[in-house]
């Protein structure tokens, strides 16, 4: 069969999941005809996609949030009001969506939770199985646990993954647990989609943490604790628009710019991970047996999600902030769980690929 990808460029870790995918598809004998991802001006998509998607790429105007000054938080009504007045171009992205569709011809669309492939199907319709792939998906799971207290976040989170995945055949819902399937939604529970490298490291310990931060902001904070802590060797990873691979801040604290195999060997050696709760980085270490400090980007409802499902996942702990000092005393009680974990990783394969073999009788819920 042959298959068209529609990404969401926003963080690293749909990228990723699409470069899993593609390469399962292609070692099953299926095609990836061509690749499409949302840019804007807050994000550049990284080398490494271009490198390891192994198709051809195209980009469009997409979406995205508007961060606080501090570069940390989200900003919801400006965000909003941002995108509102971009939407004549956001109608010519889900137009170039269109074309490029009509020109491939795939048998099957993949969604990788980018909001302009749910209105291309709700708008255009093209009659091809429209199968959505995201951990976001397990909202729609009546056995999701979600903050308290967060009622209107929940709402618009839930209908965000309904527009999302428009007039889905599927909805894989990435999970860092088995749980049961929910047909009546369409959402199925899948293992996480973990990069080829990973599966093929050995975990070791070489003394020092490691950190990815999806806002450059909060390396302030960073900074900050590792000024009272100089003996603890820190590394830290974010997408920021410095020239340089790597700066040296002061003795034992250095940052990187994101390098996908860089921070897979880093992740590989570290004693210990911090993140801003991405999905796709607290994998990555639960598949290593690393404890975990999750710190959800500031109004960043999924990452709070993500943090709450993590930490009952048995991942590591929450802070409000990178308080490296939470970190350690956890390594000292932390119970590994990377055994269960990499045997439900490590079945994703099978289950996503039995996912794909579709009937073709799909409503519109």
């Amino acid at each position: 069969m042959k298959f068209l990808f529609i990404v969401q460029g926003e963080g690293r870790g749909h990228m990723t999941q699409a470069i899993t995918l593609s390469r399962l598809l292609k070692k099953n004998g299926h095609t990836v005809s061509k690749v499409l991802i949302g840019k804007s001006k807050r994000r550049v998509i990284p080398d490494f996609f271009y490198k390891k998607i192994n198709a051809p790429v195209s980009t469009y105007e997409s979406p995205n949030f508007i961060v606080d000054r501090e570069q940390k938080g989200i900003r919801l009504i400006r965000t909003l009001l941002y995108n509102f007045f971009k939407l004549r171009k956001y109608i010519a992205s889900i137009k170039s969506i269109h074309n490029e569709v009509k020109k491939h011809q795939p048998d099957i669309i993949v969604n990788f939770y980018e909001i302009l492939g749910g209105l291309y199907y709700m708008f255009y319709n093209p009659q091809l199985p429209h199968i959505c792939i995201a951990h976001q998906f397990l909202c729609l799971h009546p056995d999701f646990k979600f903050p308290e207290g967060k009622s209107l976040d929940k709402f618009l989170l839930t209908v965000h993954s309904r527009i999302v995945s428009c007039i889905a055949e599927k909805r894989l819902a990435l999970s860092f647990r088995r749980m049961d399937d929910f047909p009546q939604k369409k959402v199925y529970i899948v293992p996480p989609l973990l990069r080829e490298d990973i599966m093929e490291l050995h975990p070791e310990n070489h003394n020092y943490i490691l950190a990815y931060i999806l806002n450059d902001g909060y390396r302030t904070e960073i900074i900050d604790w590792h000024n009272n802590h100089r003996y603890v060797r820190v590394h830290f990873f974010s997408d920021g628009s410095n020239t340089e691979d790597q700066q040296t801040i002061h003795e034992n604290l250095i940052w990187h710019k994101i390098n996908d195999m860089k921070f897979v060997e880093m992740m590989q050696n570290c004693s210990a991970f911090a993140s801003t709760a991405g999905f796709e980085s607290i994998c990555e270490a639960m598949y290593f047996g690393k404890p975990v400090l999750m710190v959800p980007s500031k109004n960043h409802f999924e990452q709070e999600c993500n943090a709450l499902d993590a930490l009952n996942s048995g991942a590591g702990i929450i802070s409000s902030k990178f308080d490296l000092t939470k970190l350690i005393d956890c390594m000292h009680t932390w119970n590994d769980r990377a055994k269960s974990f990499r045997a439900w990783a490590d079945s994703a394969e099978n289950l996503i690929i039995d996912h794909l073999k579709l009937d073709h009788d799909r409503d519109t819920e």
